[in-house]
């Protein structure tokens, strides 16, 4: 970062120190592991890494190692090793955001939150700007940004690791009321990129030959939708099944794709008898 290291390194009262009015990660509860592993590590090897704070008037702002401050506290230390520094709000955020980036500490939405405050609301600049930074390319950021409009559940998804950010992605552009179907597939099955996209193609296919307008058999039509993406999601599989056969033992290859192909040919007059069933709905 283009900041002129002008820094002090000196005890601080904790006292005299606050946490950050810009922070880039939410709080820890005090029993979670991640503080309880960081006290333990303080306490047999000391605090090996100076907290960053900045001067502000009456007393100081943490700008970089929140954790650390807050372990320090809770073991009722009086003074904390700090490297002070003379920093803007938009310089101490930059700080924040890349030593958390560095650490890998902050999941994709938390770090897709802190993008968007940088960019959205504090109007400190634009995706291009900030991806120079923090040492990203302008697509990383504004990847991780999209995923914010995604639903709330789907977010805890990404959180808890059940959905990566890639699979996420693919779900930026699926229309609201086919998120959920889709989630369920890609978590509950585990699909690739690839296969999520071979699904998304065959249910835009869909969609463009046949648009049901809403009537009194709304219900009934998304059931039927439903049963049709469920049938698309079976192709896509058997297909992806196809290809892995091509890799076995060439006495059993011929027979195996076979009996695929055969699967294939049923799946695919399912999907046909489902539109028809649909079209009785549609009217």
């Amino acid at each position: 970062m283009e900041v002129i290291d002008n820094s002090l390194v000196e005890p601080i009262e904790i006292r005299m120190i606050r946490p950050s009015k810009f922070p880039v990660r939410y709080k820890l509860p005090s029993n979670s592991s991640e503080l309880v592993n960081l006290k333990s590590s303080i306490k047999e090897h000391g605090l090996l890494q100076p907290i960053v704070i900045r001067p502000l008037d009456h007393g100081f702002e943490i700008v970089a190692g929140h954790r650390r401050f807050s372990a320090c506290k809770s073991m009722r230390w009086r003074f904390i090793p700090s490297k002070i520094r003379d920093l803007s709000d938009k310089q101490a955020y930059e700080i924040q955001l890349t030593e958390n980036i560095q650490r890998k500490s902050m999941d994709p939405i938390e770090e897709a939150e802190a993008y968007q405050k940088y960019v959205n609301e504090y109007g400190w600049g634009g995706v291009s700007e900030l991806g120079k930074k923090i040492g990203k390319s302008e697509e990383y950021v504004s990847h991780r940004m999209q995923l914010l409009k995604l639903p709330d559940d789907v977010r805890e998804k990404i959180v808890h690791n059940d959905l990566s950010v890639s699979q996420a992605l693919e779900l930026t552009n699926v229309d609201a009321s086919m998120k959920s179907e889709f989630v369920d597939e890609i978590v509950g099955n585990k699909l690739t990129v690839k296969q999520i996209r071979i699904m998304k193609k065959k249910t835009k296919e869909e969609t463009e030959l046949y648009k049901p307008s809403p009537n009194k058999n709304s219900k009934t039509l998304n059931l039927v939708n439903k049963s049709n993406l469920a049938l698309k999601i079976t192709l896509s599989r058997i297909d992806d099944l196809i290809e892995d056969a091509h890799g076995i033992d060439p006495k059993q290859r011929v027979e195996m794709i076979k009996f695929l192909m055969g699967l294939r040919l049923k799946t695919h007059s399912m999907i046909d008898e489902t539109i028809k069933f649909k079209k009785k709905f549609s009217k």
